[in-house]
Parts: structure tokens; sequence; C-alpha cells
């Protein structure tokens, strides 16, 4: 299973798949119905480094468990906050825009549309390579390589078919992959 960022934080009972589940929010049966999230702050390449010495990045982190462990409609919700709060342009709030297509494409397969998957992952890359373009030289932002992300998601949106699975189980992992930002790098 994978490593948690925030392991104290507890999952919610489903994964959102409209359709299957009750909206999160909206209905009064939702896991997350009444809960009001706290504001978030941009996240900066210079508040990501200082984050060892005490600082956490909740919604970032939360995010990360969340797609993670297969709350695919969850992560994206957590990182468009994100999105919102970097003002949704530049490097990043592209790669984290990027972050959200990946999850939207988890979402998509859980609903049976490898077409969906397909074109969220498509997205996905082109964001990833437009803030690698956007930091070159440099490798990595907010913990992540851009590429190594933008290749990843092109590799599976050519096996999008593969990634369907409309279980009614109410958690299930679609995407073969596991996204970690790594500490200390940039």
């Amino acid at each position: 299973m994978s490593i948690r960022m925030l392991p104290m934080r507890p999952f919610p009972p489903y994964s959102y798949v409209p359709g299957k589940f009750p909206h999160p929010t909206s209905d009064e049966r939702g896991h997350s119905f009444g809960r009001v999230e706290r504001p978030c702050l941009p996240l900066s390449e210079e508040r990501w480094k200082a984050a060892g010495r005490g600082e956490i990045f909740d919604p970032y982190d939360w995010g990360f468990d969340l797609f993670n462990h297969g709350y695919y409609w969850e992560a994206h919700e957590a990182w468009e906050a994100l999105w919102h709060a970097c003002g949704r342009s530049g490097p990043n709030a592209d790669l984290i825009k990027g972050l959200i297509k990946l999850a939207a494409a988890g979402v998509k397969a859980r609903e049976g549309s490898s077409e969906g998957v397909r074109r969220h992952l498509l997205r996905g890359a082109e964001l990833f390579e437009k803030v690698d373009q956007a930091i070159h030289p440099e490798l990595w932002l907010l913990g992540l390589r851009p590429l190594a992300l933008a290749i990843r998601a092109r590799d599976l949106a050519e096996k999008s078919e593969e990634l369907v699975n409309t279980s009614d189980e109410p958690v299930v992992v679609v995407m073969p992959m596991e996204l970690y930002p790594v500490r200390g790098t940039g």
C-alpha cells in the first residue's frame, strides 16, 4: 500500500463517482457535507522548500494521499483549491492544474469513459510540458519533475481503455502511478 503523507488524516468512506455515491458536499448523505475547508495559501517554490522547517502544505500533500489511494474526485478538489490560491496561472498553477487533470482521469476511469481518461491525461501532459519549458533548465518544481509526469501521462493515455473500472466498490485505485513530491529538490 502507498505511503501516506498525512497519516493522521482519515480517508472518506468512499471515493465520489457521479451516479454511484452521494455527492460529497451537496448531498446531506455526502462524506463532506457541511464541512468548510479553510482557505489555502498560494503554494510557492520558496514555501515548498521551507516545508521541512515545520510549515505544512495540507491541501497539496492531502491531494497526493487521496490520489495515491484511489480518491480521485477528492484529490481534484484538494488541488483545485490550491490552483485558485495560485491565481490559476503561471508554472505553479499549471503544475497543479496538471495534477488536477490526472485526478480527473481517475474519475473518468471510474465512470467508464476511456475517452475521458485519454483526454484528461493528454491535457495533463500538455500542462506538465508547458511547466517544463517555463522552468528550464531546472528539472524540479514543487518536488515534482514535470517532464517525467508528462511522459507518464502520455504513456497512460495510450492505454486509457485498460484503466476503466466501473466497480461498485467504494474505493478503487485505477491509475497505475503513485505521486510523491520530493522534499529538498530544485
